[in-house]
């Protein structure tokens, strides 16, 4: 109990600091990158703090699609509590590509093998499932300890895998410009996914994701 409300402490902190710290600048000295620079710095601290907490990640619990966006979500905000900013994946990528491929996390994939992104590996040596239509392919579809885990997986595969440079290439292009367009940076997510209307399903399914929490 006292670490989850050390957590919520943590987050309310963050809130506060970086709002008082925007109203600060936004009007004595009205820069917009100025004040992410200090957002940034901010976040940076905060991060620092929960790494030495050594906090533990979310359980993923969901009943209904609304559920699901929350509960991906949370595992997002887990990651990013470790994920350097700039290398930080939008939340609404995220969580359309996990509904698009765990079908809101009730897939086999999902369920079994906490894979709520239909990772593969040809690695013999990593916890696997072979697709019940294909039981001696040469590749499997990875297994994780949790959910959390494929989430902090999934992020990690578009920060380092040459496929998707020019996905990076335009988060980076849109941080530095001040601009906010994922559809753009969904456009380079074709990679993921053998079917050619991937991308439209991932930003169909992403404006899905936008509306559930700008209802909230």
């Amino acid at each position: 109990m006292a670490i989850k409300l050390k957590h919520i402490t943590l987050y309310v902190l963050l809130w506060v600091l970086t709002t008082a710290s925007a109203f600060y600048v936004g009007t004595y000295f009205p820069n917009k990158k100025t004040i992410r620079n200090i957002e940034d710095k901010i976040t940076v601290d905060i991060q620092n703090d929960f790494a030495r907490h050594k906090l533990f990640e979310p359980e993923m619990i969901y009943n209904d699609n609304v559920s699901f966006a929350h509960a991906v979500n949370e595992c997002i905000n887990f990651a990013n509590l470790t994920t350097p900013i700039e290398k930080r994946i939008d939340r609404d990528i995220i969580i359309a590509m996990a509904i698009i491929e765990s079908a809101y996390g009730t897939s086999r994939f999902a369920i079994k093998g906490n894979n709520l992104f239909g990772i593969r590996t040809w690695d013999k040596n990593v916890a696997q499932m072979k697709p019940k239509e294909n039981p001696n392919a040469e590749w499997g579809v990875k297994t994780y300890i949790t959910k959390c885990k494929s989430v902090i997986d999934m992020i990690s595969i578009l920060n380092r895998l040459q496929v998707y440079e020019e996905f990076r290439k335009e988060r980076e292009r849109q941080r530095e410009s001040e601009m906010n367009n994922i559809d753009l940076m969904i456009n380079h997510l074709s990679a993921w996914s053998t079917n050619p209307a991937y991308t439209a399903l991932v930003k169909q399914k992403a404006k899905e994701s936008y509306q559930i929490f700008a209802a909230n």
